[in-house]
């Protein structure tokens, strides 16, 4: 063998090795795939999804169908190969770390933030579709989640309305904080609050917040909640967050308070934040969505209007899924009563 051919071999191998070496060495993106779905009109654990007490409700069909996305975790490094992997495969999406999470989020934060943006979007999806059906809705100031071992734990509970902090009304999360800024580091502050139709005063000692020792914190998260005339209740699981589902529940809760099947037997999808007033706002991940709603079987999908020009780029068939533009909440019932009675009706379709 003569040297030059040695030598070439030697180099070839030495690529190869330093190939497989950085297709394993972690680089600063994460993926996004199609997640798992629900029907919000299906039942989980032996009991409906969507739960209304104390309203008349009516029999209905079909199935409204939440999707989701499963995203990398914040903690995980992706090498290349895997990057690489995902960024051929036209189901699922590459996108910059710095992207999707902050710098020093963790899987608490991220969760954390995700089960304070469900249980807003559960509360504002109920009062717009109520408001659609001219029930009269008022505000309040609401807990939306309590930190592990923070000194609310045991004490205050997710969804519990607060009325008083040390005798002072409560307008805003905002009045909440400041009440307990001013009993600071140390001192009581008295949290009024309303729970299951009963009022209750618990005392909590504020303590110092992690990264300031002298900004007081009690440990849980408000926003704002709405006073319900009568109750809804979403038993969606805790692995499920963010706030997209939001047009998929109004629509089921303004299905089981009218007569018939709005979706008419048929099973539907779609996804949009909604605000209390009904309009639909736009999501992250909406190709990998109407992929996870075709692989069930899915007829229609809504679409936010924002959205409607990339979801014309997902990997599904055109005659699979008909791809329906979604303004408010007023639009996408309009549109599936038209789709029911005519599934060649004239809809807004994204195009």
């Amino acid at each position: 063998m003569s040297r030059r051919t040695f030598s070439s071999i030697i180099a070839v191998v030495l690529l190869v090795l330093l190939f497989s070496v950085a297709t394993l060495l972690p680089v600063p993106y994460v993926t996004m795939s199609p997640g798992p779905t629900v029907d919000v009109l299906a039942e989980r654990r032996g009991q409906e999804i969507l739960q209304i007490d104390g309203e008349q409700l009516y029999p209905t069909k079909g199935s409204l169908v939440l999707t989701t996305i499963s995203v990398t975790a914040p903690e995980r490094k992706l090498g290349l190969a895997e990057v690489l992997g995902a960024w051929f495969d036209n189901t699922r999406a590459v996108y910059p770390r710095d992207a999707i999470y902050q710098a020093e989020e963790s899987a608490e934060d991220v969760e954390t933030e995700g089960v304070v943006e469900m249980i807003s979007s559960q509360d504002t999806a109920v009062a717009a579709a109520l408001r659609e059906l001219d029930y009269e809705i008022a505000t309040s100031t609401e807990v939306f989640t309590v930190v592990d071992g923070g000194p609310a734990e045991g004490k205050l509970k997710a969804r519990d309305q607060i009325v008083s902090v040390d005798e002072a009304d409560v307008s805003d999360s905002d009045a909440v904080v400041e009440a307990v800024q001013r009993a600071g580091v140390g001192g009581t502050v008295d949290f009024e609050v309303v729970r299951g139709g009963e009022r209750r005063t618990v005392t909590l000692r504020p303590e110092a917040a992690e990264d300031d020792p002298d900004q007081a914190r009690v440990g849980v998260t408000v926003g704002t909640g709405y006073e319900f005339p009568f109750d809804v209740k979403l038993d969606i699981d805790d692995s499920i967050g963010g706030p997209s589902a939001g047009l998929i529940f109004a629509l089921a809760v303004y299905d089981n308070l009218t007569p018939g099947a709005l979706t008419g037997g048929r099973d539907i999808s779609g996804t949009g934040t909604i605000t209390a007033k009904g309009s639909v706002g736009p999501i992250g991940g909406i190709q990998q969505k109407i992929v996870a709603a075709a692989d069930i079987g899915a007829e229609l999908f809504f679409v936010p209007a924002a959205n409607c020009t990339s979801a014309l780029g997902a990997a599904v068939e055109e005659e699979e899924i008909e791809l329906v533009k979604a303004t408010d909440l007023r639009s996408a019932v309009e549109s599936l009563e038209a789709y029911v009675d005519d599934p060649d009706a004239d809809l807004p379709r994204c195009e």
